[in-house]
C-alpha cells in the first residue's frame, strides 16, 4: 500500500498541486530525461544510471552514428535489414540511438508504423509521420503488448545488454506469431589475412582493452554462433546468421570496400575515443591519461595503410512460430 504525504493532506481540499507548490508541468516531470554526466569534455547519459550505456550522447557522438549508418548500409549492401519482410504493419527499433535507422524504414515502408526506443532522448522532432520515439530500457520489463510487433530490431547494443536472454525473451512474447527478429552485432575484434598486424598493434592492444572491459561488465562480445543459438532457444524457427568485413581504412583493391575502409577510418576519429573513454576509467580503472594514450595508438594504427586490419559484423535473424499466439486465461 502506498502511504500518503502528510503535507498533502494538511492542505485545503479545494486546492490543486499546483496552487500547492507541487510543479506537475510536462516540462519538468520529463526534464529528468535530459540529465547526463559530463566526462572527459564529452556529455554522457545519466538517466537509468551512468553505466546503462557507456559511449556519449553528445553532437559530436550524434554525428559519428550517422556516418556510421552509412557505412552499414554499404556494408550490407543497402539493405536495412535480412529479415523477409511482407508489408509489416508495425516495427520496433529498440537501441535507436538518433533514430536513423527507424527513420528510413518509416520511409521504406509507409504502411508500417515504426517506433524506436533509446535510453536518451537525443532523435530528431522531424521525422515521417509514421514514426515515432520513446525513451525506454530495453533491460526492463517491456510496457509493449504481447504480439505487438511483426519486426523487431537491435542494432550496435550488445555494449549495453546485460541479460540477453531477458532481451530475447522480451522481444519473442511482443512479436506476432510468423514476424521476425534480427539483432546486428560487431565482433569487438580486430582481424587481418597477412600478418600486417603485428602483437604490439596499436588498435589490437585497444580492442583488447574494450573485450576486457566488456567481460568485466558481464556484457562479453557476442558472436554469430551465441546469437544464432539464443534465437533458437527463445523458440524462433528458420533462424540465419550472416557477416561481412569491415575495413580499417582504404587499403583493399576493391573500390567499393576501399570506400568503406576510407569512411571507417573517419568514423574512427571520434568512434575509438567514444567507445573506450568511460569504458576504461570507468571500468578498468585506469587514469584518464593512460586511456587516452591507448585511444591515440589505436587511431595511429589504424591510420597506418601498412596495417591491413578489418572488422566483422554479424547479422542473425529468425522467425516466431505460427500458431504460438498468446492466448488470455
Amino acid at each position: 500500500m502506498l502511504e500518503v504525504d502528510p503535507s498533502v493532506l494538511e492542505r485545503p481540499d479545494d486546492e490543486d498541486y499546483n496552487s500547492a507548490g507541487y510543479d506537475t508541468s510536462t516540462a519538468s516531470l520529463s526534464s529528468s530525461v535530459h540529465q547526463y554526466l559530463f566526462e572527459h569534455g564529452r556529455r554522457y547519459h545519466a538517466y537509468y544510471g551512468p553505466d546503462k550505456y557507456l559511449m556519449p550522447t553528445d553532437e559530436k557522438e550524434q554525428a559519428r552514428l550517422d556516418l556510421h549508418h552509412e557505412v552499414m548500409r554499404m556494408l550490407w549492401d543497402d539493405k536495412l535489414h535480412e529479415s523477409p519482410l511482407n508489408e509489416p504493419h508495425r516495427i520496433l527499433d529498440i537501441g535507436t540511438g538518433t533514430g536513423i535507422w527507424a527513420i528510413e524504414m518509416a520511409d521504406q515502408y509507409p504502411m508500417a508504423e515504426v517506433i524506436g526506443t533509446d535510453l536518451s532522448p537525443i532523435q530528431p522532432e522531424w521525422v515521417p509521420a509514421n514514426c515515432r520515439f520513446e525513451v525506454d530500457d530495453a533491460m526492463l520489463e517491456w510496457t509493449f503488448k504481447d504480439e505487438s510487433f511483426d519486426f523487431i530490431h537491435g542494432r550496435n547494443i550488445s555494449s549495453g545488454v546485460s541479460n540477453w536472454e531477458h532481451l530475447v525473451s522480451e522481444m519473442m512474447r511482443c512479436t506476432n506469431p510468423g514476424g521476425y527478429i534480427e539483432l546486428c552485432e560487431y565482433a569487438i575484434a580486430v582481424f587481418c589475412d597477412d600478418g600486417t598486424m603485428k602483437p604490439d598493434n596499436g588498435a589490437k592492444i585497444y580492442i583488447d582493452h574494450m573485450r576486457d572491459a566488456m567481460k568485466k561488465m558481464g556484457r562479453p562480445p557476442p558472436d554469430p554462433q551465441f546469437m544464432k543459438r539464443l534465437l533458437e532457444n527463445a523458440g524462433f524457427e528458420d533462424v540465419h546468421s550472416l557477416e561481412v568485413k569491415e575495413p580499417l581504412g582504404p587499403w583493399p583493391k576493391d573500390p567499393k570496400q576501399k570506400r568503406i575502409g576510407a569512411m571507417s577510418l573517419l568514423n574512427c576519429e571520434t568512434g575509438i575515443e567514444s567507445y573506450a573513454m568511460a569504458a576504461f576509467t570507468r571500468v578498468l580503472g585506469m587514469e584518464a591519461e593512460k586511456a587516452r594514450s591507448i585511444c591515440d595508438a589505436g587511431l595511429s594504427a589504424t591510420r597506418n595503410k601498412n596495417n591491413h586490419m578489418y572488422g566483422k559484423y554479424y547479422r542473425v535473424y529468425g522467425r516466431k512460430p505460427k500458431g504460438t499466439g498468446v492466448t488470455d486465461a
